[in-house]
């Protein structure tokens, strides 16, 4: 006998005999605690999320998908969902729930003439990257390999390449989708192009996605890229600096910059780790020679201490910061949107710099805008389209002791920069403690998700997410 939370919020007892009936619809299969694959199912990136299921479904495909949501809606029980397991908000486990486990399904099949790839729900950065790059081709994602294609694209997804590529959701070209009644249903824009819009920013609200087909770009083998480090005292100048090489820079150069006391890295002087320094992060998606020049104004900025910037292999590049975000250390993030980063912003940011609680402790600056920014804000359910900065205060720590330390100074530091934010967030920077923040994340794209929501789970099965409510038929309305 299983004890699981009900959508109710009350507790549902399933026998073994229901359960049964589940394990024999299955391709996967189930686990509960002490079983096998239980454990690795609910474990995830961020160590502070240390909840347990009450049921796992090990998915391995669609069919495991439908019969999931089916089980679940059958028996009135909550269920969460669970792709590559990154998300800051640990929102993929919840405690006595059912987890959706899609884990396991990791296939990319890439074809070379069309330049598309159809990606599984459970892959990771790292998949989508060694089998495309095989062609020399490549899909705008995120910088950490071990993050989860689902997760990052239904959020939005930005990384190294989207400048000249677009973002993630801007190259999808369809998705294969169970939805709350349990029905499958292919989006795109020719089929429930409704539910394709709501699809590309509005996180897992509307269905489990079992794949998606993504369009491609010739990348690589080699990029230019790299780091050039900085001591933070010169940081003041540089970054104004930094805040006009982005502002004309072109679609194929990308910088973003990095605040923190400096790792143990190989090619770093020893004096400097554990310092605090500046780090500017670069990479060049075209020809390496033209990379070259459009890296010569960041190149000659100040006296770094070291400039490390030369052609990598692109698949090297997309895991450089993995041994920095290795997963199970505690994390917090705070995070705000810059549409212009000003001189008390970067004040603000250097100030607080001086009190970081911890060495894994820093401060990200991204640089967003090119073809990303050429499409409208409403065209997508991600809609802060405007060439902007993001900024994520990120807190890294192992020690239970430091939790407060560490989140009370992100918070500091978010509450310090507000005065010159923009109205919007991304998504998927959101930590579980932000509720309120769903009108900066969609802005004037909310309503249109909430009636797209209502049509596709009016119960709002779907719940265990930023949540977005179904729009009632009385606001309909009005």
């Amino acid at each position: 006998m299983n004890e699981l939370k009900g959508l109710d919020g009350c507790t549902k007892m399933v026998d073994a005999e229901t359960r049964e009936t589940l394990d024999s619809a299955l391709r996967g299969y189930t686990a509960t605690l002490g079983d096998h694959g239980f454990d690795e199912a609910r474990t995830i990136w961020n160590g502070m999320i240390d909840r347990s299921p009450g049921l796992v479904v090990r998915a391995l495909g669609t069919s495991d998908i439908r019969a999931a949501v089916k089980f679940a809606r059958d028996n009135a029980i909550l269920m969460s969902v669970r792709g590559g397991g990154h998300q800051i908000a640990g929102l993929a486990v919840e405690d006595g729930a059912m987890m959706l486990d899609l884990s396991l399904m990791r296939s990319v099949h890439v074809d070379p003439a069309t330049r598309t790839a159809r990606v599984e729900a459970g892959a990771l950065l790292a998949d989508v990257d060694r089998e495309t790059q095989v062609h020399g081709l490549a899909l705008p994602v995120g910088v950490n390999s071990t993050t989860g294609i689902a997760g990052l694209t239904l959020g939005g997804g930005f990384g190294w390449i989207t400048r000249k590529f677009g973002m993630t959701i801007d190259n999808l070209i369809s998705a294969d989708v169970v939805t709350a009644d349990g029905s499958i249903v292919r989006a795109s824009d020719t089929e429930n192009p409704q539910l394709f819009w709501a699809l590309r920013g509005g996180g897992g609200n509307f269905g489990v996605v079992s794949s998606f087909e993504f369009r491609l770009h010739p990348v690589g083998p080699e990029v230019l890229s790299g780091l050039v480090i900085h001591p933070v005292s010169d940081a003041p100048d540089l970054l104004k600096q930094f805040r006009n090489i982005c502002a004309n820079a072109p679609d194929e150069l990308t910088v973003w910059s990095v605040i923190r006391k400096a790792p143990p890295l190989p090619f770093l002087p020893e004096e400097w780790h554990g310092k605090e320094v500046l780090i500017f992060a670069a990479c060049y998606a075209g020809d390496m020679k033209d990379g070259e020049a459009a890296m010569a104004g960041l190149r000659a900025l100040g006296s770094p201490i070291v400039d490390v910037i030369s052609p990598h292999p692109f698949v090297g590049w997309q895991a450089a910061f993995d041994p920095l975000l290795t997963p199970g250390e505690r994390n917090y993030w705070k995070s705000r949107d810059f549409i212009e980063l000003t001189d008390r912003t970067i004040d603000t940011i250097l100030k607080s710099i001086n009190a970081l609680p911890g060495p894994q402790c820093e401060v990200f600056i991204a640089h967003v805008g090119g073809a990303m920014a050429r499409v409208a804000n409403d065209a997508t359910a991600f809609p802060q389209r405007a060439a902007h900065f993001t900024m994520n205060v990120h807190t890294r720590w192992s020690e239970t002791a430091k939790d407060k330390a560490c989140i009370e100074w992100a918070r500091d530091l978010f509450d310090k920069t507000a005065a010159d934010a923009a109205p919007s967030v991304y998504v998927n920077f959101m930590p579980d403690d932000e509720e309120g923040r769903l009108a900066d994340a969609y802005g004037g794209n909310l309503e249109r998700l909430r009636s797209i929501k209502a049509t596709y789970d009016p119960e709002n099965f779907f719940r265990l997410n930023h949540n977005i409510l179904p729009e009632m038929p009385s606001q309909a309305a009005q």
